[in-house]
């Protein structure tokens, strides 16, 4: 219920009261279980990350680069599966991958990433912190943008200068 009011109203102006009120639960009863409003929203968020988690699956590592870039189109195509099949998802899932870290989507890249160097895919030359915080920022939008073109700005981003990915 929580997760359906912070969707249509959006995380900054869902009424804590509202969804008291909607759960049929007194006050007191919502203040033992979350500190407040705030409380609650970060449990839902991390749902909503830990079901788009689920949804990429751990990831395997690639023996070359066709099984990478195909690897990575089925997992981004199951968690746009995912959110077409669970609308209030879809509207929190970039809140959820903002809430504190994304911590469960930095790891799942960071396997990502790892293994993207291993086969020479992903550069090296550049802080893998910051190659991380650009590739998040590009996970966060991905749902929107058609999987080819997601997948060239990877490229590109990944990529050294003198070595293109393909």
């Amino acid at each position: 219920m929580a997760r359906a009011h912070f969707a249509r109203e959006s995380p900054q102006h869902a009424s804590y009261n509202r969804i008291i009120a909607s759960a049929g639960i007194s006050k007191t009863a919502a203040y033992h279980y979350f500190d407040g409003r705030d409380d609650l929203l970060g449990t839902v968020l991390e749902d909503v990350e830990a079901q788009l988690i689920a949804s990429l699956g751990r990831w395997v590592p690639a023996g070359g680069a066709t099984r990478f870039w195909a690897q990575l189109g089925e997992r981004t195509a199951r968690v746009k599966e995912h959110l077409a099949a669970n609308p209030d998802d879809l509207a929190l899932a970039s809140a959820a991958l903002e809430r504190t870290d994304g911590a469960g989507l930095a790891a799942w890249l960071t396997d990502v990433m790892d293994n993207g160097r291993q086969l020479g895919i992903v550069r090296s030359d550049v802080d893998p912190d910051l190659l991380l915080v650009a590739t998040t920022a590009v996970f966060r939008i991905a749902d929107a943008w058609p999987p080819e073109q997601v997948r060239l700005l990877l490229a590109g981003l990944w990529s050294t200068p003198e070595k293109p990915a393909r």
